[in-house]
């Protein structure tokens, strides 16, 4: 719920829901399975074929899960209509929906990894199930909570198309004790960038009533002090990647009151 890679939100770290169940896991096991995790290449056995913009995937099907096709289709159609106006030379990003495992420019990634962009083949990558994980164990239910998600990982399409997530990496790799800030900044852009998708949803007349309630309890309840919270009872600041549950609702807002992306730098307001 994260610049240009695996996870609700960037690219080549093990995602939200992936990270939340292995820290569970390793307080049961008492083994760090965190840190085996980390890092999602390499191909693995029984991947299953993925399917491309909003097509369902093989194998089980479902009404909920029809519905639930139906609604990114939607919404992955509405958010790049909205991004080309925008940003006149914007290119469309795909959408790959898959259960169990797929290869990607960026690896092989498993379900647990969560929804993520890869920037490799700018391509957003959802595992279905994975809205059911954040209904039941992140208390984020709702349609427009899903679409949230998805336009986040949008927003990381956008990053990758302007240059920002180019720039966050070199930045990265030239101050390595401000990779975790500079990753933050990243996240809370993209959920800026959603918001701004919202403000033209609700211009348009697409939004319900409780629309942005969902989107904004989807928005708090990834935050990395909830999940911190949630697996260890602490909270290490130093150690964030996303950003706060008060900081994603609040960027989230900035778009959606704005409705312009200009609004978004959160990498000027962090330095």
């Amino acid at each position: 719920m994260g610049g240009g890679g695996r996870g609700f939100g960037g690219g080549g770290r093990l995602g939200i829901g992936g990270i939340l169940v292995l820290v569970v896991l390793s307080l049961i096991f008492k083994k760090d399975l965190v840190s085996d995790a980390i890092g999602l290449g390499g191909g693995g056995s029984g991947e299953q074929p993925a399917a491309e913009s909003g097509q369902r995937p093989p194998a089980s099907s479902s009404v909920h899960e029809d519905s639930l096709v139906d609604l990114m289709s939607a919404v992955l159609d509405s958010a790049q209509n909205n991004w080309k106006r925008l940003i006149p030379d914007y290119t469309p990003a795909k959408l790959v929906l898959f259960r169990n495992e797929v290869r990607t420019a960026c690896g092989s990634a498993e379900s647990a990894s969560g929804p993520f962009y890869c920037p490799g083949d700018r391509k957003v990558y959802l595992d279905l199930g994975f809205f059911d994980q954040l209904d039941r164990q992140f208390g984020a239910p709702g349609d427009f909570a899903q679409a949230y998600v998805l336009a986040h990982e949008i927003g990381h399409h956008v990053q990758n198309l302007v240059g920002t997530e180019r720039k966050m990496r070199a930045a990265q790799r030239d101050n390595p004790s401000a990779q975790n800030r500079l990753s933050v900044a990243m996240e809370l852009q993209a959920d800026c960038y959603a918001g701004v998708w919202v403000f033209t949803a609700a211009k348009e007349g697409i939004l319900h009533a409780g629309d942005l309630d969902e989107g904004l309890g989807a928005a708090a309840a990834v935050g990395d002090d909830r999940l911190q919270k949630m697996a260890s009872g602490r909270v290490n600041r130093d150690s964030f990647t996303h950003g706060s549950s008060a900081d994603r609702r609040t960027w989230f807002k900035r778009g959606f009151d704005s409705g312009d992306p200009n609004r978004c730098d959160t990498f000027a307001e962090m330095r």
